[in-house]
C-alpha cells in the first residue's frame, strides 16, 4: 500500500471526524464510558471543529493519505501552554504542543505512526520551537511505550475531561530535531 503525509486542507475536515470517531476510542481507558467518547468526539472531534482547527493559523494538521482515505493524523499547536500543570512541568522552551497522533488500526505495528511521528517533528521544528510536549492517558502504555521510543519522557501530570469524568495524563516533552 502506498501513502504520502502531507498538510491537511480543508476538505479533510470531514474525514478527519471519521477517522478520530475510530482512533480516539482507541486511546481512551477501559473504564471510558462510551457517552463519554461521544461526548468529547462531539464536542471536540466534529467535522465543525476540524475546520475550526484547519482554518487555526497556529495549528497545524498532518495527514497519512493512503488508499481509501486517511489512515492516521496528528495536530500540532504552536502557542505557550496555558494549564498550569502543564505549564510548571515544562522545561523546553518554546514548545509546541503534539495535541493529537493516532493512526487507524489496521495500520498500527507498520511503521505508519513512526513515520507520521517524524513529520510532526520535522513540522514543529519549521514553526521555531526548541521541544514538543504531550499529553497522555496514564493507563495507555502502548501510546507511552511508543512516545517514549520516539525520544519523550515524562516531565509531569495533568489532569483531562471526558465527558463527565475527569482522566489522568502523563505530560511528555522531548527537544526537537
Amino acid at each position: 500500500m502506498t501513502s504520502s503525509i502531507r498538510k491537511a486542507a480543508a476538505d479533510d475536515a470531514g474525514a478527519l471526524a471519521e477517522l478520530a470517531a475510530v482512533t480516539f476510542p482507541l486511546a481512551c481507558p477501559p473504564s471510558a464510558s462510551p457517552d463519554d467518547i461521544a461526548a468529547h468526539l462531539a464536542n471536540k472531534l466534529s467535522e465543525r471543529h476540524f475546520r475550526e482547527y484547519l482554518a487555526d493559523p497556529d495549528t497545524t494538521i498532518l495527514v497519512i493519505d493512503g488508499a481509501g482515505g486517511l489512515r492516521g493524523y496528528s495536530l500540532l499547536v504552536n502557542r505557550p501552554a496555558v494549564d498550569p500543570d502543564v505549564v510548571s512541568a515544562l522545561g523546553i522552551l518554546p514548545s509546541v504542543e503534539l495535541s493529537k497522533c493516532y493512526v487507524h488500526p489496521e495500520h498500527h505495528g507498520l511503521g505508519a505512526a513512526a513515520e507520521l511521528m517524524q513529520a510532526s517533528l520535522h513540522a514543529a521544528a519549521e514553526t521555531g520551537g526548541r521541544g514538543i510536549w504531550l499529553g497522555v492517558n496514564s493507563q495507555n502504555a502502548r501510546a507511552i511505550r511508543f512516545y517514549e521510543k520516539s525520544g519523550f519522557r515524562k516531565v509531569g501530570t495533568k489532569s483531562f475531561s471526558l465527558g463527565s469524568t475527569v482522566e489522568h495524563d502523563f505530560v511528555l516533552e522531548r527537544a526537537l530535531p
